[in-house]
This record gives structure tokens, C-alpha cells and sequence, in this order.
């Protein structure tokens, strides 16, 4: 989409919510936290065995369950994206598992697998380029002449690149080739920024956190398990106590967790998910990419290389090339005298790349003050 054609677009835009706050984060997570968000952690503490938190418990489960468009599960936890990554490991795989890496937190979800003493096979993908089907037919072909392969793992937004793979593509794949494997995706920085329909897709396991595009403190995990993943683990020992999906599995049941819950950040996940319904899930998800390709128009027209695979980009965070070679941190200092901050390259692209996220409470105006600061700070206004 062109400047021009994103501009003409941005006329028929809704307006952000009367009273909405000024947007200080332009950072792949944490993200800004709306504050009637933020102030319902100060509720008063309610009992995690008692009627009102199973109560609470059971309204989020079916809200995120229609976020993640299954009929099966979401188990919501006191931990991060990175403890999913363990949980899915430990309930998921028996024998081998597959790890396709293209970034830092698919390297990560490997590393995990390997920490947990699993016959992981590393399959790496060039950073900035999106894993594809035919990579994932290839080499789980190969793995499957020395015997069956319990899952693989693929992240859905790597937020180190800001690249989007095709894990609708993925799966089916993987259904035709290896039935019996399960497909376990990360859609740590993806999930409530776009539609990710699990169940018609065919996942396995889809993982989030709380601090990402859902615009909640840090603090909570959430994955929606199949009924294919949970008969996986009945099957797999060394489960664990806490990430034990057949344990959890028994509490939820009475909507409520076996370890004492994040109360005030389930008290503020109840109001974000009524925020976020209120806005109109397809209407959240348009907002996400309509400001995706803003900040793509606006990245080509002042010359500033996309770092993402064309055709691949996320719908929530934008890498863009340091062509100017801008000192970031300098940049920054421009940026937090007016109350902003967007985030540097990550690993090997630390200097050499800008990440700009678009994701949670962002919104067309915020995203525009943005791009005008960074015009400022470069001279061309």
C-alpha cells in the first residue's frame, strides 16, 4: 500500500475511545495499560477458592476462548510466554520434537526443549524471513525416516524480526505428512492483533502472554490446547507439577487454577477483555493492520528498508533499516523529552534496525505523532 493510498484511507478511520490516554510506548511489549485497566489491580483481594474469582475465572476462559476462535480449552496461568514454551514442551513431547528458528524467541522455544532434555531437532530459517510450509514439509519428512515426531514448534510473530509466518499453511502440512504430530505455535506478540483462528487451523497449542497487543501488565500466560495436545500429555511423564496439563485440566473444570492465581491481574484481565469486545474483535484486528501498513508506507517513502520478507510483515510490530544510521539511543532521548519510545534492533541488528510496534492501545493518531517525532528528530520537518 502506498503513502498516498494509506493516507486516503486514514480519513475514514474510527476515532480512539473519548478520554484515551497519551500512548508513551511504541515498544514490542510491555505495552501502555489503559488506566481504568491499571486501577482495577488496586480492587480489593477476593479469595481464589471463592464463588467471585471462579466467577471471574470462567468469563475470561470463554472470552479468550472466542479471541483464540476455539471450542476447546485456554489454560490461564501466573507466569510468561517463555513458561508456556516449557509448559508446551513438557505436556507435548515424549520422543522428538522439531524447532523451527527464525529469531531470538524461536530460538528460545529450542533452547527451552533442550533445557527440558528433549530430542529437539534445530531447523534454522534466515532472521528476517518467515519459516514456509515447504521448509517445514522438508524437514519433517526427513525426521520421520528415523522415526515418529511428536510436535513441532514455529513462531507466529517473531518480534525480533517482525516477520509473520504462515502457521495456517504450516499446519496443514504437517496434518498430510505426519498426522500424529502436533503443531505448536507462539502468537506471543500476534494474539488479539489478529485473527488466529486455532480450531479451523488445525493448532495443537497456541501460546500468548498478557504484555503484548492484549495491552495488560506483565504477569499472566495463556494457551489454547487441544483436545489432540491434552491426550499427547496423558501419555508424556515428567509433566511437572505446574505446567501439568491433565492437573490443570481437573481445576479448570471448576474455573479455577491448583496454585493461588494473580488475582489482581485476573481483576484487570476481566476489564481488558470487556474493553477489547467493546471495541469489536474485527474491529481490533483492522486497527492492528491498518496500522501495520502506515508504518510500512511510511518506512518506503523515506527510504528506510523493510527488514521483513516481503509479503511476511506483522500486523504489530514494524523493523525497519537504520538507513541513516541513526544513533538509537539518541533517538530515544529525542523521543522520551515528548513521552515516547520505540525500540532498538535486536541481537545482531542492535544499531543497524528500528522496531516500531503498533500493537494493544495504539492508536492512528498516537502512531502518527509517532512518525512526526521521528521526522522531526531527522531533519525533514
Amino acid at each position: 500500500m502506498t503513502l498516498s493510498a494509506v493516507m486516503s484511507a486514514l480519513t475514514d478511520v474510527p476515532a480512539p475511545p473519548a478520554g484515551k490516554p497519551r500512548q508513551r510506548l511504541f515498544i514490542p511489549g510491555p505495552t501502555d495499560v489503559h488506566p481504568e485497566v491499571l486501577a482495577a489491580q488496586t480492587r480489593p483481594m477476593i479469595g481464589h477458592r471463592s464463588d467471585a474469582f471462579e466467577s471471574l475465572y470462567a468469563r475470561c476462559e470463554e472470552q479468550l476462548k472466542q479471541l483464540f476462535f476455539t471450542d476447546s480449552r485456554v489454560y490461564i496461568l501466573a507466569a510468561t510466554g517463555s513458561a508456556m514454551h516449557e509448559a508446551a514442551i513438557r505436556n507435548c513431547v515424549g520422543g522428538r520434537v522439531i524447532c523451527f528458528v527464525n529469531g531470538a524467541f524461536s530460538q528460545r522455544w529450542y533452547d527451552v526443549a533442550v533445557g527440558c532434555g528433549k530430542e529437539a531437532v534445530r531447523v534454522d530459517v534466515p532472521w528476517c524471513t518467515a519459516v514456509k510450509p515447504e521448509q517445514v514439509a522438508d524437514a519433517l519428512t526427513r525426521a520421520l525416516a528415523d522415526g515418529p515426531v511428536d510436535a513441532i514448534t514455529v513462531v507466529h510473530n517473531e518480534t525480533s524480526t517482525g516477520v509473520a509466518s504462515p502457521v495456517d499453511e504450516i499446519a496443514a502440512v504437517v496434518r498430510v505428512i505426519s498426522p500424529q504430530t502436533l503443531v505448536l505455535v507462539d502468537a506471543v506478540s500476534s494474539f488479539s492483533g489478529t485473527r488466529i483462528p486455532v480450531d479451523e487451523w488445525g493448532l495443537d497449542l497456541c501460546l500468548t502472554s498478557s504484555q503484548k497487543a492484549l495491552a495488560l501488565p506483565p504477569g499472566l500466560a495463556f494457551a489454547a490446547v487441544s483436545d489432540r495436545a491434552l491426550a499427547a500429555a496423558r501419555t508424556v511423564t515428567g509433566r511437572g507439577w505446574y505446567f501439568d496439563f491433565l492437573l490443570l485440566e481437573r481445576y479448570l473444570k471448576r474455573s479455577t487454577t491448583p496454585a493461588t492465581p494473580a488475582i489482581s491481574l485476573m481483576q484487570a484481565l476481566g476489564v481488558q477483555l470487556d474493553r477489547i469486545f467493546a471495541e469489536g474483535v474485527e474491529a481490533r484486528f483492522a486497527r492492528h493492520h491498518r496500522l501495520a501498513a502506515r508504518t510500512r508506507a511510511w518506512a518506503a517513502e523515506k527510504g528506510l528498508g523493510l527488514m521483513a520478507e516481503e509479503g511476511y510483515s506483522s500486523p504489530t510490530v514494524t523493523t525497519v533499516a537504520n538507513t541513516y544510521g541513526w544513533e538509537i539511543e539518541a533517538l530515544n532521548r529525542f523521543l522520551a523529552e515528548r513521552e515516547m519510545e520505540l525500540s532498538d534492533g535486536y541481537g545482531d541488528y542492535k544499531g543497524k534496525a528500528l522496531r516500531i510496534a503498533h500493537m494493544g492501545e495504539v492508536w492512528d493518531a498516537d502512531l502518527e505523532r509517532l512518525l512526526g517525532a521521528v521526522e522531526e528528530f531527522a531533519g525533514w520537518r
